[in-house]
């Protein structure tokens, strides 16, 4: 089995000046900002965890130049952040996901950007573990048993991969060619898994968006958008069809770069993307183990350890829609030029028959403006929803891991001051049910207790109560089941309160 043994979540806030490099213009207004997160160390100690890295900063802003070019400058943030993580050891092998949470920037001055960036860091502890239980009995002596049939849920592989994609984009024939790229933004969509012998088959949608200068004697400012299907394979030991897939997958290293075509012009995108994928497969197994024994020519006393044990509950899907109005303050919208969508799941909670979820989206958009000054703008709304994906049966000592993604945003004018906003958000999640279960690690034979053994009639007519059964009448008096049931003659297991029932010593 898997299961997280240690897990902490902090936030924190990252607050820097960024000062504009010589061989860059005067900022004039600033345009669009984006922050990356890189995580350079883990460092492990007892009790505790050091996370280093830095903040990767990048701002689009127009110049104070004429013509009002737009300019790229980029920027990082050192940090060290010490987490608290009760048990952990510097044996541990500990991952820590990182997520900007939001990031805003006011100008200075024109050679000088204040930021200031909200920081989460999920950190954890994932160990894979073996728990044993009993499928039979050896032995001399005369034994009594009963098995219980459970159906579980073991993880089969539990590992973390990447998948490289390599993808070359050509621009329209009616697009200039490239001068240099200003601005891009990459995202995946429509991932799907499938598992097969030995192998997982991966597809899915690469969307993206370039704001680009073009070549030519004013430079100008064109962009493009468009989405890219792929699909591939990766070699995966040890799977099987018809095991139970979660897997994650989120986009790691990514890099653009402008690439000749045929006749040798500047007219392609070229991708070189890594997927960091998190691979979580389960076997679903039917096990019969044993329950309960006892002894009857000696005494049994069983030793128990409680284990939480898990079945799959339900694979499921949900889809909502958000819609809103988002009103621009800063400028007049003359067209739209690119909008993206990023869904924050912040509260999840289990309810009567399914998962409560509740949340936002943050949508920016980018748009010409109807100044000469900054012909760009762009402007940010969240979004809040709430949703219950359904999930019948589910309890809260239940598992599941709730993914949330963005497949469709619509945006559109309604004036030169307000846009309309649309769009469908989809969740899924795989749930496994809680087997609470008394599993027997070991029992202790010893002999009879004569005196007890004694006090024993030879034979008694016993007569049933509620709540009784045949293994724990035998179980008092040291008869074997089948004993009884064919000593009174019984067709089924079954018994029935005032029913009388003869018990003959020694079976």
């Amino acid at each position: 089995m898997d299961r997280v043994r240690v897990q902490a979540v902090t936030q924190f806030t990252l607050e820097d000046d960024m000062n504009i490099p010589e061989n860059k213009p005067d900022v004039a207004a600033l345009n669009l900002e984006k922050g990356e997160l890189v995580i350079d160390e883990i460092k492990p100690s007892a009790d505790y965890v050091t996370v280093r890295g830095r903040l990767k900063l990048m701002v689009l802003y127009h110049t104070m130049e004429e013509g009002s070019n737009l300019v790229v400058v980029e920027g990082k943030i050192p940090f060290e952040e010490r987490i608290n993580m009760q048990g952990v050891m510097p044996a541990d092998a500990v991952t820590v996901d990182g997520e900007v949470e939001d990031i805003s920037m006011n100008l200075i001055n024109s050679r000088k950007l204040g930021t200031q960036s909200l920081i989460t860091l999920t950190a954890q502890v994932e160990e894979l573990y073996d728990e044993e239980a009993p499928i039979a009995v050896h032995g001399d002596e005369k034994v009594e048993y009963r098995r219980m049939p459970l159906d579980l849920a073991q993880i089969a592989i539990c590992k973390n991969d990447i998948f490289r994609l390599k993808e070359e984009v050509a621009l329209p024939s009616n697009y200039p060619n490239i001068f240099q790229i200003l601005w891009s933004n990459l995202s995946l969509g429509d991932m799907e898994f499938k598992v097969m012998e030995e192998k997982i088959a991966i597809s899915g949608d690469i969307h993206l968006f370039v704001l680009y200068e073009g070549e030519g004697e004013d430079h100008p400012c064109r962009c493009f958008e468009t989405t890219v299907p792929f699909s591939g394979v990766l070699e995966c030991h040890g799977c099987r069809e018809g095991m139970l897939p979660d897997i994650r997958c989120h986009l790691g290293q990514q890099e653009l770069s402008v690439r000749p075509d045929f006749d040798g012009e500047e007219r392609n995108v070229g991708l070189e993307l890594v997927l960091d994928i998190a691979i979580r497969i389960y076997e679903e197994e039917r096990l019969e183990i044993i329950s309960d024994l006892y002894g009857v020519s000696k005494e049994i006393s069983t030793v128990t350890h409680r284990a939480d044990l898990r079945k799959l509950l339900s694979k499921v899907t949900g889809k909502t829609k958000v819609t809103d109005h988002v009103h621009v303050t800063n400028g007049t919208v003359l067209q739209l030029l690119h909008s993206e969508g990023i869904v924050t799941l912040e509260q999840q909670t289990t309810v009567e028959n399914g998962i409560q979820l509740q949340g936002s989206v943050q949508v920016k958009i980018m748009y010409i403006t109807g100044e000469d000054e900054s012909p760009y703008g762009s402007t940010q709304a969240f979004l809040p929803y709430q949703y219950t994906l359904e999930v019948p049966d589910i309890a809260p000592e239940d598992m599941g891991k709730v993914r949330a993604e963005v497949e469709q945003l619509q945006v559109t004018m309604l004036d030169g001051e307000e846009m309309d906003v649309k769009a469908v958000l989809s969740f899924s999640t795989v749930v496994f049910k809680s087997v609470p279960v008394e599993l027997i690690s070991g029992v202790n034979v010893s002999d009879l207790d004569t005196g007890k053994m004694s006090s024993l009639p030879g034979m008694v007519v016993y007569m049933v109560k509620n709540g009784d059964n045949l293994w724990n009448i035998g179980k008092r008096y040291y008869v074997p089941v089948e004993s009884l049931r064919e000593l009174n003659a019984l067709e089924s297991d079954e018994l029935k309160a005032g029913q009388k029932l003869l018990i003959v010593k020694g079976g």
